[in-house]
């Protein structure tokens, strides 16, 4: 199954100030990150990023968060899985019913609150790609254990260059090369 742009929604998960230093190779999970809210913002999909106890974890990186699209919404929670926080939920269901049941997800950690998030959003019906290269762990093997598990559940693993050009289409458009500079 491919993504499209006109069915997809962006979730951001916990990519926080206190977090990220402990995660495993976290530049490039940041970098993939900022293409991918550069992306949703480029074709006006809809991004929500969340935030696992904002209080003692800290924000959203900024890097993330001052590029998310004017439309993002930024959900706080304290359970691990989004779909356990009522303001996440309602999104989800809310962008359903426009048509939006591709959900795009990228954040940290993969083996618990993206994990997790995943499998609920499989268990109600949506459409669920996990982009590789913008999920992290504080070690290899977790993340490659969570991967795994969605995968098996049947989440699609994607990389971040997949989403762009599933979305993109077609390569004799003004949108290619606006976003060529992004996969250099």
């Amino acid at each position: 199954m491919l993504a499209h742009r006109e069915r997809a929604h962006l979730v951001i998960i916990d990519i926080q100030d206190r977090l990220a230093p402990a995660i495993d190779e976290v530049g490039s999970l940041i970098a993939n990150a900022v293409r991918l809210n550069r992306y949703a913002a480029h074709f006006d999909v809809p991004v929500i990023l969340t935030e696992q106890m904002p209080d003692r974890i800290g924000a959203t990186l900024s890097e993330i968060g001052d590029l998310a699209p004017p439309q993002a919404v930024t959900v706080p929670k304290s359970t691990f899985s989004c779909w356990r926080t009522d303001a996440f939920k309602q999104r989800m269901l809310d962008l359903r019913q426009q048509g939006r049941d591709q959900i795009i997800v990228a954040g940290m950690e993969a083996h618990v609150c993206v994990m997790q998030t995943a499998l609920e959003l499989l268990a109600a019906d949506f459409d669920v790609f996990v982009v590789a290269d913008a999920v992290g762990s504080r070690t290899p093997d977790n993340r490659k254990l969570a991967l795994e598990r969605m995968a098996k559940a049947g989440a699609t693993i994607v990389s971040h260059e997949m989403v762009a050009f599933e979305w993109l289409e077609r390569a004799d458009t003004s949108e290619f090369k606006a976003l060529l500079p992004l996969f250099k």
